[in-house]
């Protein structure tokens, strides 16, 4: 309620901040490739893109697809494919109508392909992408802010998992828990992309390099079953709230968004995360009792350690995260990851990056079956080289390994690419 209240006053009051740029806001489609009118397979549609820009209205279109191989593992080798493709519209009002500091942003996607990670029974996901075959409206919602961007309410169709628990250098990766959002966040049911639903969020940034925000989302345990188009909200399920403070050495916490990109990395740059989550439902414990409420708690890191120049973002980055739930409720209930990034490491015209990821991933031995031998703890590491050889292009190849598969003693080598077109 004192969300509602507080969102409410945000959107009666009038508001001062201002942004010239009309800037597109971070979200799951937030990307590296398309900077710009030039950045796109069509063009500037003979000017009307850049007309539109400076009116506010910024379209983007784009497909994305992850090429995955086993090339060893207990299962025969397969090959599975996952492809989205993704419409986005964002509208700054200022430029359009004049409203200072009100923006309207809207998501849609077609996804669909095989899910490798399934095949493999691993616990960590090979790609961020995967979910479940779907064509909906993904996300939309109307952001007020004021105050330079020190006030910030939002309220619509948006998921926790989009902007709590998601790695900042995600862009960077495409094994799930690096390239998308930590793998175990749906224990207490917090919603993700593409299953949206029904939200509110309200963000302060009181200190230049400090920001404090929460969010309440509806929220069920099987979100594809219900408003499978994305049209229709439903306020079903318990509302699950989720909390964060971040410290933001290096830039402005009011500039911050839930993903980095190219222009971002620039300077020392930093965003330390700290964050809880909480569902008021009863669960089912190991045993079988029943219990009132889930929580799970998160800390993450991402700093730029080292520069060529201080000014630019040619250099190495390192980002690490570590979440725990309850084990006596939560099978999978802790999480680590950590990678390190190198901006521009081959002496090329392109944009380019090469990046290591490791994931650990265990699971609570009070849900092991009486008789089994103790479960190990899952270990993934990722290397992958992205390359923007054409401004509307992206291809990303990479080699990730697994070890103990599902918590059991079986390895799997996977190979692959992704690759991305903007439109």
């Amino acid at each position: 309620m004192c969300l509602v209240s507080a969102v409410l006053c945000i959107f009666a009051s009038r508001g001062s901040c201002q942004n010239a740029q009309g800037e597109t806001l971070s979200g799951p489609d937030s990307h590296e490739t398309g900077q710009g009118p030039h950045g796109h397979l069509f063009g500037d549609w003979d000017g009307e893109r850049s007309r539109l820009l400076e009116r506010g209205v910024r379209f983007d279109f784009q497909y994305i697809s992850d090429s995955l191989w086993n090339l060893e593992s207990e299962q025969p080798q397969r090959f599975a494919s996952w492809n989205r493709f993704r419409w986005t519209i964002d509208i700054d009002f200022e430029a359009l109508k004049g409203q200072h500091g009100l923006y309207f942003h809207a998501t849609a996607l077609w996804q669909a392909g095989g899910n490798l990670g399934k095949y493999l029974g691993l616990l960590t996901g090979p790609s961020g992408l995967v979910s479940a075959n779907t064509c909906r409206l993904d996300s939309w919602w109307l952001e007020k802010r004021w105050l330079n961007e020190r006030l910030i309410g939002r309220v619509g169709q948006f998921a926790e998992q989009d902007f709590y628990g998601a790695d900042h250098y995600a862009a960077s990766y495409i094994l799930e828990p690096m390239g998308y959002a930590l793998g175990n966040l749906f224990t207490d049911f917090e919603t993700f992309d593409p299953p949206s639903h029904p939200a509110i969020e309200v963000r302060v940034a009181p200190l230049d390099h400090l920001y404090v925000k929460s969010m309440v989302a509806a929220s069920v345990s099987k979100p594809f079953s219900i408003n499978p188009t994305g049209l229709v909200p439903q306020f079903r399920g318990v509302p699950v709230s989720v909390y964060e403070i971040g410290f933001t050495p290096g830039q402005k916490a009011a500039a911050v968004r839930a993903f980095d990109n190219v222009q971002s990395r620039k300077g020392y740059s930093g965003l330390y995360q700290f964050g809880a989550s909480y569902n008021p439902a009863t669960f089912a414990t190991a045993t079988g009792q029943k219990r009132s409420g889930n929580y799970l708690l998160y800390g993450m890191a991402s700093q730029a350690l080292w520069r060529v120049d201080r000014q630019e973002g040619k250099g190495l980055d390192a980002t690490f995260a570590y979440d725990w739930s309850p084990a006596d409720i939560n099978r999978n209930n802790t999480f680590l990851t950590a990678g390190l990034r190198f901006n521009e490491p081959l002496p090329l015209n392109i944009h380019n990056t090469m990046s290591l990821g490791y994931v650990r991933n265990s699971l609570s031995p009070r849900f092991l079956a009486a008789g089994l031998t103790s479960w190990k703890v899952e270990n993934g590491v990722e290397f992958n080289t992205l390359l923007d050889p054409l401004p509307m292009l992206l291809l990303q190849p990479v080699v990730q390994y697994y070890a103990n598969v599902g918590g059991r003693t079986q390895r799997a080598l996977v190979v692959g690419f992704r690759s991305k077109v903007e439109f």
